[in-house]
């Protein structure tokens, strides 16, 4: 009722005013820019701000107007609802943001249904602009490359990605180390995010530490701490007993977190048990079945007959932060999802389970 009000009394300047971003308004503040093709990835549709030629045609909240909101937008909803497969949407991207290129209706009613992301080919434009928010974008950008982490790593500071990327070579080093075998980088860095980066992390936010620093992080502090704790070995009190909490030495902490198992702090080591129902285009069925199997996390794979093709089994790593529905969103989302093939999943988490000795229970 609010909204309807807002928009009743709306000013002829006020409506004008009321519509999407412009692309090409951005763009023309970017100077040259580099383009770069990132084929199709899953993007969130809060992040989708803009349009290249109809800005004016949907408001701001990027829901069409009066004079386009008509047949096809209302058969495009129908559509989604009866979870018909529709074309990737096409986006340009600078920085975080994203604008259409086309399939402004595919977007203005994946949003109106309440989805969270949708299918899109994505093109980005690499700004070579010497500002402090490229050159910290990029190399957000290369310290995720180089990872594979989710990107729930947010610094506010350029360089702070290279030191965290240097803590986690020092862990290979230490995984390779303790393992006599050598560690390889990404999967040394996931250890590295679950058994140091998200425990220390969550004791920053569980003494709400973040409040005295408005305009930072809880990724900043982390490194702030980390750096003058374990790199400088400095003699810091940071108000909630966070010195007195974690060891001078990163691993000592990591192997402190792994042994513990408290309401504030579970043990590392559980895991989630997820069975993934997947629907495909049959011709690619063994190449599918090759790249889920190939999935660390993807501990059985089935193809079978009836409703669905392929069962696949998963055991996924909980973590301090996230909750359980969160991770399997991720995983699917990031993992299964992006294999070229799979047109539909289903998701199922097991409650009581019982297995017959001699096979592994479920966690």
């Amino acid at each position: 009722m609010r909204n309807f009000f807002k928009r009743l009394f709306l000013s002829n300047e006020d409506e004008v005013k009321n519509h999407v971003s412009s692309f090409n308004e951005q763009q023309e503040k970017e100077e040259d820019v580099e383009f770069i093709e990132h084929g199709v990835k899953t993007i969130d549709l809060e992040k989708i701000i803009g349009s290249v030629g109809k800005y004016y045609d949907f408001d701001s909240q990027f829901r069409p107007k009066k004079h386009i909101s008509g047949k096809r937008f209302t058969n495009i909803k129908q559509m989604m609802r009866d979870g018909k497969l529709l074309p990737p949407v096409k986006l340009y991207q600078i920085r975080n943001d994203y604008y259409v290129l086309d399939g402004n209706h595919r977007v203005a009613a994946a949003k109106e249904l309440g989805q969270f992301d949708i299918q899109a080919k994505v093109i980005e434009l690499l700004s070579s602009k010497n500002t402090m928010e490229n050159l910290l974008y990029i190399e957000k950008n290369k310290f995720y490359e180089k990872t594979g982490l989710p990107e729930k790593i947010d610094l506010t500071e350029v360089g702070k990605y290279n030191f965290l990327e240097k803590q986690i070579k020092n862990h290979k080093n230490h995984l390779t180390h303790i393992s006599g075998r050598e560690s390889d980088f990404k999967k040394a860095a996931k250890d590295w995010y679950n058994t140091i980066y998200i425990p220390l992390t969550t004791i920053i936010n569980n003494g709400q530490l973040i409040k005295h620093f408005p305009k930072r992080s809880v990724a900043d502090l982390y490194t702030y701490i980390a750096y003058h704790h374990w790199d400088k070995s400095s003699n810091r009190q940071y108000g909630i007993g966070i010195d007195r909490l974690i060891p001078r030495s990163m691993e000592a902490f990591r192997t402190d977190m792994l042994e513990r198992n408290t309401p504030d702090y579970p043990e590392m080591k559980r895991t989630i048990t997820a069975f993934i129902m997947i629907d495909i285009n049959t011709s690619t069925e063994i190449k599918v079945i090759d790249k889920l199997f190939s999935i660390d996390e993807v501990q059985e794979v089935h193809s079978v007959h009836g409703a669905i093709d392929i069962l696949v089994k998963v055991v996924l790593k909980r973590d301090f932060l996230a909750s359980d529905a969160e991770i399997i969103a991720e995983f699917i989302d990031q993992q299964i999802r992006r294999i070229s093939g799979i047109t539909r999943t289903q998701t199922i988490i097991p409650g009581i389970s019982k297995v017959k000795e001699g096979f592994m229970t479920f966690p």
